[in-house]
């Protein structure tokens, strides 16, 4: 079942440390962690955290999509944000079943997964900082600015994961890790691509056009403007 937020009804666990107070009912630690994803080779409490962030900055990306797509002016931006929080849901059920099939808590939440919430979260809340003291192109670009960015970061993890598999010793392991990166590598690639292209295209029209220097326009003829854009 797919977690967006986990908590502690849900089984949620992390490790408790000299400034964080953990639930004793939730807390785990290191050596829990690494006993649950023993992987050959490799520093599995390191795996298992690093999980723990790749699924919860993937959590934080069905929320910033969810949200741009509610907010955008643009019917062709709105789409692509409706189409890949499809995708982000997908690609958290993934890790989800991954982190499971492999012997770990999907609803762990390591040191970096803090830290990963807390720097999505501000990235989700810029978007809202410029409502009302911004033109409505520039709250659009906010908005791609901070899908961009959460894409940068999907892009690197993924890219990490794929490299990681191939250091996995043969197996059932290695064979999940494998399934899991060659479903989401490629759709990664091609969210981050859109973003960046998008991004450009964007500020080309806006450098070009007189719109963007024009005084007292009317909001609904913004809007109309800008439901105009990339539709040609």
């Amino acid at each position: 079942m797919l977690t967006l937020h986990p908590t502690k009804e849900q089984g949620a666990t992390s490790k408790a440390n000299e400034v964080m107070y953990v639930d004793p009912t939730a807390t785990t630690t290191d050596e829990e962690i690494s006993s649950q994803i023993v992987i050959e080779g490799l520093n599995s409490g390191f795996v298992a955290d690093l999980l723990s962030g790749m699924l919860t900055h993937e959590r934080c990306g069905t929320h910033l999509y969810r949200s741009v797509a509610g907010r955008s002016n643009n019917p062709l931006l709105k789409q692509k944000y409706e189409h890949f929080g499809e995708e982000t849901a997908r690609h958290v059920e993934i890790l989800e079943q991954l982190i499971s099939e492999s012997g770990g808590n999907p609803n762990y939440v390591s040191p970096t997964a803090r830290v990963v919430e807390g720097m999505n979260s501000k990235l989700l809340e810029s978007t809202f900082m410029v409502n009302g003291a911004i033109d409505l192109m520039n709250q659009e670009m906010a908005m791609l600015d901070a899908v961009f960015l959460a894409e940068s970061m999907d892009h690197a993890n993924w890219s990490t994961l794929s490299k990681l598999t191939e250091k996995l010793p043969e197996g059932a392991l290695r064979q999940r890790f494998t399934a899991a990166v060659d479903e989401v590598e490629a759709q990664e690639d091609e969210h981050l691509d859109w973003a960046k292209k998008t991004k450009l295209r964007i500020i080309a029209m806006q450098a070009e056009s007189s719109l963007a220097t024009t005084i007292g326009l009317k909001t609904e003829e913004v809007v109309a403007h800008i439901r105009g854009w990339l539709s040609s």
